[in-house]
Order: structure tokens, then sequence, then C-alpha cells
């Protein structure tokens, strides 16, 4: 475990998860569905090495990158409203052809729950393919509260999201804790006071996970029992 500070006294009340790069690898089918979209427009194919990249910000700025092949890119509104209703389509009837969870997710999440642990997602990720998704991946029952990119009326890095799900779960931001993979999830977090634990796997790699405020950095979800002194998963 790669840790840039020494175990943590005392566990939280609840844990704010991350989806996409922490809990569930879901590029294949975001680029499945994101390729639909490009291909009922006129636009070329993105490959999955594209989409990795791009992905964090919401379903309707990942559809602008793929339009554009431009990270901070505008497609024109008409081009993205008709690709955006094609990939709605898409990912709504199958959200997990081939997403997977990362190894120990589901072994992880069993043994913070039997800890007596309130669990959550807080993701940008549309609320209405997020249980969808969780239920096919079989952790759907494993969380009190679900936040989506359409719960609120701002995505991460801005505090609403973590805020709604803290008051979801009537916890004190000092008393949870916030995993995600990526610099959006460390700055949402800081910005709601939520202390705040990296994962390294996910789809911001060269984050400088401590400088963005990380506690930890674990290479593998099932290292974060370990924090408090718990068997690791795995």
């Amino acid at each position: 475990m790669e840790c840039s500070i020494a175990p943590l006294r005392c566990p939280p009340q609840a844990l704010l998860f991350d989806l996409d790069g922490t809990l569930v690898d879901s590029v294949p089918d975001l680029t499945r569905c994101v390729n639909a979209a490009l291909q009922a427009v006129g636009r070329p194919p993105v490959s999955e090495a594209q989409v990795r990249g791009w992905v964090g910000n919401g379903a309707a700025r990942l559809l602008h990158r793929a339009l554009t092949g431009c990270r901070d890119g505008e497609a024109p509104a008409s081009q993205h409203a008709a690709a955006m209703a094609v990939f709605d389509a898409c990912y709504g009837a199958e959200p997990c052809r081939d997403s997977r969870l990362y190894p120990g997710v589901a072994q992880t999440l069993a043994a913070l729950r039997s800890r007596g642990l309130r669990l959550a997602v807080v993701t940008n990720k549309p609320k209405r393919f997020v249980g969808p998704l969780l239920a096919a991946l079989g952790i759907g029952d494993c969380f009190a509260c679900l936040v989506g990119g359409d719960s609120t009326a701002r995505l991460k890095p801005d505090p609403q999201p973590v805020e709604t799900a803290l008051a979801e779960l009537r916890c004190r931001a000092s008393d949870a804790l916030l995993v995600g993979d990526s610099r959006i999830d460390m700055a949402a977090g800081r910005a709601a006071g939520v202390a705040t634990v990296a994962v390294r796997y996910g789809y911001d790699p060269d984050c400088d996970f401590p400088a963005a405020g990380a506690l930890a950095v674990l290479g593998s979800l099932g290292e974060l029992p370990a924090l408090w002194g718990w068997p690791a998963v795995g």
C-alpha cells in the first residue's frame, strides 16, 4: 500500500465512492456507446484508450470530447444533442455488457458493510444508469445512497454532490471519507470538507494524489480496510 500518512486512527461512519475508475472499469461499454453515437452523426469512431482519457466529467462532456477530439472542445449544439440521444439509448439499454468490477471490490464492500459503515456512490454518471449498472455487477445492495450526475445542479469537482450524499446519509463531513481515482474526486472531497483516499489504478494515473490532498494512495481497493488496522481483502 502506498500511503502518504500513517494508518488512520479511527474509521469513518460513511464511505463515499466514485464509480467509474474506482469501483468499475466501464470504459469498454462507454466506448461502444460513444461510437454508436458518433456513427449516427457521421463522425469517425474513437478508441478505447481515447475514451479512457476523456471520462470523469459526465456523459455530456464525454460526447463533446468524442465529437471534437479535444478535451475542451465544444461540438455544435444540434450535433451534440443528436449524438447524446443515441448514446443515452445505447447505454441505457445495455450499461453492463463488458464493464467489470476491479479486483476485490465486491469483497471489500461486503467487509466494510460488515463493520457497520454506511456506503454511498457519488458519481458524475447520470443516476438513471447507476442503479442498473450496480445491479448487473452484483453490488446494488451495498449502498445506502446513490448520487449521480443529474442528482444535483453541479457535477464534481463542485462539492454539491458530496454534500448531497452526506445529507442523505445524515453524516457530518468530518465523519466521512471519499474514495476516488481522479483529481476531480480529490477536489470535490476537499471542497466539501471530506477527507479523501485515492486508488492508483483508475482513469487519472498521472495525478499527484498526495499533492491533491489524498490521505493515502491505494494499489487496490482491498487495501482500504487496512487503513484502520483491519485485514486487507484479497
